[in-house]
């Protein structure tokens, strides 16, 4: 019986390469979409034309009650979560200096008090069944620090303080829970800065002097939530084509 896998944030750039790459083992994928968007139905139709199969979930991440009642959807529409993606962030970057209260909290809630509240959804349901998978996306300026970014940098870092307390928890319950951390990855959004200023700024400092693409990412994730990745767990992987090694 195919696994259930739920990715949160998945209808654009990073996630839906990540929910194509995981249909195409053989999950059956739902993915989540923000409440009172008006682009999820058009995405969930022109993928599904394509043969994916994905379903959506209306879900405010960053609220426990919402996160709650999606998943109990989910459960009893679909089956229950095997495997969960916690890829849904934002960013509000400034400096210290200007940012507000409101910016911290909105990065915050979205970017790290949503891994709490979706995984808390699923845990004793993969700890029962003796197998889960959890994959936080992180980021590298939550190893490294960006200028500009001390929310962003806080709540990257903090989900992988969760990664690894966790993973200590459920080890022996045939649960794994890893993060990962890209780098500058081809999605619409960093396309979407000036070619002068990607070709002298961003890319000299990449090794491999390009930028990731999405999937590749996908495709470290998938390994971490086979079968044969059962041994990984409390890990973050880095994965910036040689920007920044630790």
């Amino acid at each position: 019986m195919a696994r259930l896998a739920l990715v949160t944030g998945g209808m654009g750039g990073l996630g839906e390469a990540i929910c194509i790459k995981l249909a195409a083992l053989g999950y059956k994928v739902v993915t989540t979409y923000s409440p009172g968007s008006t682009k999820a139905g058009e995405w969930l139709t022109n993928m599904n034309n394509m043969g994916y199969g994905f379903r959506g979930a209306e879900c405010d991440v960053a609220d426990f009650d919402s996160c709650k009642a999606c998943f109990e959807s989910v459960t009893n529409d679909v089956g229950p979560v095997d495997v969960l993606v916690n890829n849904a962030g934002i960013t509000r970057d400034m400096t210290f200096k200007r940012m507000t209260k409101a910016d911290w909290d909105a990065v915050i809630r979205t970017n790290l008090d949503s891994v709490f509240n979706t995984t808390k959804q699923v845990l004793d349901g993969m700890v029962e069944r003796k197998w889960g998978r959890i994959v936080n996306v992180s980021s590298l300026n939550g190893i490294k620090g960006a200028f500009g970014q001390t929310n962003y940098a806080a709540a990257k870092a903090g989900m992988h303080g969760f990664t690894k307390s966790l993973a200590l928890e459920v080890a022996r319950s045939g649960v794994t829970v890893n993060t990962i951390s890209p780098g500058y990855i081809g999605t619409k959004m960093v396309l979407s800065i000036p070619r002068e200023v990607l070709d002298s700024k961003i890319l000299p400092q990449i090794p491999m002097n390009r930028l990731g693409k999405p999937e590749e990412i996908a495709g470290l994730i998938a390994y971490l939530c086979s079968e044969e990745a059962a041994f990984v767990t409390g890990a973050n992987i880095s994965i910036n084509g040689g920007q920044h090694m630790f």
